[in-house]
């Protein structure tokens, strides 16, 4: 079975893991942080909450793309987030929970682009959303991947029908 990676920044990697596990043709889910300074190798929690090293809590998905699309998860990833505020996400609010698209390959940066637009006209304001490639992916501590399995009230996320 050949998967492919998406990853995805939207907010709080807690509540956002919760709703990309529960999609048939994701194989795994891994929370970490990405998109931030290179002299900030493999950083911790704390280190990426003082917004010193430029990463986003993020998430990566391996996913089997004859089950789902990449385009499936674009859209879920437009539906659980507020792609206009900049470096913020509800209570949280810092350049690690800013939105962004980390694409793997020219395919995903076409296909995120075009989603990008289309999801445009759902919103009044404009979408900040950053896409740029992804660079090196490092995984959350140990504590906070499924964290929504322990600490379900912090993980709530609405899905619009």
């Amino acid at each position: 079975m050949k998967t492919e990676k998406a990853t995805f920044a939207a907010g709080c990697f807690w509540s956002i893991q919760k709703v990309f596990d529960t999609l048939p043709g994701v194989m795994k889910t891994t929370v970490g942080y990405c998109g931030g300074k290179t002299e900030y190798l493999n950083p911790s929690y704390e280190q990426v909450c003082s917004g010193k090293t430029g990463h986003a809590e993020s998430i990566e998905i391996e996913f089997n793309p004859k089950i789902i699309s990449y385009e499936k998860l674009l859209n879920l990833f437009w539906e659980i987030h507020d792609p206009t505020t900049l470096n913020r996400q509800g209570p949280d609010i810092g350049s690690q929970y800013r939105s962004a698209i980390y694409y793997h390959n020219l395919a995903q940066k076409n296909i995120a682009e075009e989603s990008k637009n289309k999801a445009q006209v759902k919103f009044k304001k404009p979408i900040v959303t950053e896409i740029t490639k992804a660079k090196e992916f490092y995984p959350a501590e140990a504590y906070h991947q499924k964290y929504y399995k322990i600490h379900e009230v912090y993980c709530n996320i609405k899905i619009k029908d």
